[in-house]
C-alpha cells in the first residue's frame, strides 16, 4: 500500500456500468472513471471501460460469478475502504445499476462506517435495457401496466416468494439470476394457468455474445437448450414478449395447431 498518505482525501464512487455495452455508461460515470485512483470492478463490467481511467490508476477485479465466491462481499467492502485511505478516489464499478441486486447500499453503508464520503452514479439496469434493445418493452399500453424485477433464487437457493406472487399478476416479470432454475420457475407460471404466456431468455444482453430465445412458458426450456444459452442471462415473462419480431412465427405455429 501507499506510504505517502498525507495529501490523500479518501472518497468512493459507486458507478453503474450498464448492462454490457460500454457505450451505455452515463457521462457522469465516465467523469468518475477519469478521476479514479483505484477501480474495483465486477464480472459483468465491460473491461473497455477501464481504458477511460488514468494510466496510473489501479484496476482490481473483484467479480463474483455464479457459484464463485472468491471475492466475498465483506472482503470487497474492506478492499474498497483500504484503497480509499491509501490512494484516494476509489470507483466501485458495478454491472447494471448499483442498487438493483447490486448490493450497492451495503457498500456505501460500509464506507459511512469508516467516515468515507460516498456517492452513487446510477446505471442502466439490465432488467429494462436488455429487453428494450430486443424490442420488448416492460410496459405497453393495453398489454402491461407494470413490471416486476425479481431475483430467481434467494440466498438460501430457493425460489423467491416474490416471484411466486409476481406470477399471479398481469404484470411483466423480469427475472435476474434465475437461468439455472428456469425449469422450476416455469412450473410456477404453469401453476397459474400461464403455459401459453410469451417468454424470452436473453444471454449477455447488449454485447457481442448476446443470444436470445423467444418462446412460451411451455416451450422456453427447450428453446434455451436449443440455443445453448447459459449464464449470465435474464428471463422475461409477459404479453409484451409477443411484440418481439420472432414471436409472430411462434404465434402462427400455434394458430396452425389450434
Amino acid at each position: 500500500m501507499n506510504n505517502s498518505t498525507q495529501n490523500i482525501t479518501p472518497r468512493i464512487t459507486l458507478v453503474g456500468a450498464g448492462p454490457g455495452d460500454a457505450d451505455l455508461i452515463t457521462i457522469k460515470g465516465i467523469k468518475a472513471l477519469q478521476t479514479a485512483d483505484v477501480i474495483l470492478y465486477d464480472a459483468l463490467v465491460n473491461e473497455e471501460l477501464l481504458d477511460i481511467a488514468p494510466a496510473h490508476s489501479i484496476k482490481v477485479y473483484v467479480g463474483k460469478r455464479s457459484g464463485d465466491q472468491t471475492h466475498s462481499q465483506a472482503s470487497i467492502n474492506q478492499l474498497m475502504v483500504d484503497y480509499a485511505f491509501n490512494y484516494g478516489h476509489v470507483v466501485r464499478l458495478k454491472g447494471g445499476d448499483p442498487f438493483v441486486f447490486g448490493r450497492g447500499f451495503e457498500e456505501i453503508e460500509f464506507a459511512a462506517q469508516h467516515n468515507i464520503p460516498a456517492q452513487v452514479v446510477p446505471g442502466i439496469s439490465s432488467s429494462i435495457g436488455v429487453p428494450e434493445l430486443q424490442q420488448i418493452p416492460v410496459t405497453h399500453r393495453g398489454l402491461s401496466e407494470s413490471f416486476w424485477v425479481v431475483t430467481g433464487t434467494t440466498a438460501s437457493g430457493k425460489i423467491s416468494l416474490d416471484l411466486i406472487d409476481a406470477a399471479k399478476s398481469r404484470a411483466t416479470v423480469v427475472v435476474l439470476m434465475g437461468i439455472h432454475k428456469l425449469a422450476e420457475i416455469t412450473e410456477v407460471f404453469k401453476a397459474e394457468g400461464k403455459s401459453n404466456l410469451p417468454a424470452a431468455v436473453i444471454q449477455s444482453g447488449t454485447t457481442a455474445n448476446e443470444k436470445v430465445a423467444i418462446a412460451t412458458v411451455d416451450t422456453i426450456v427447450n428453446a434455451v437448450a436449443e440455443k445453448n444459452i447459459s449464464s449470465p442471462a435474464l428471463i422475461v415473462f409477459g404479453e409484451v414478449v409477443a411484440l418481439h419480431p420472432e414471436f409472430k412465427s411462434i404465434k402462427a405455429l400455434y394458430d396452425t395447431l389450434a
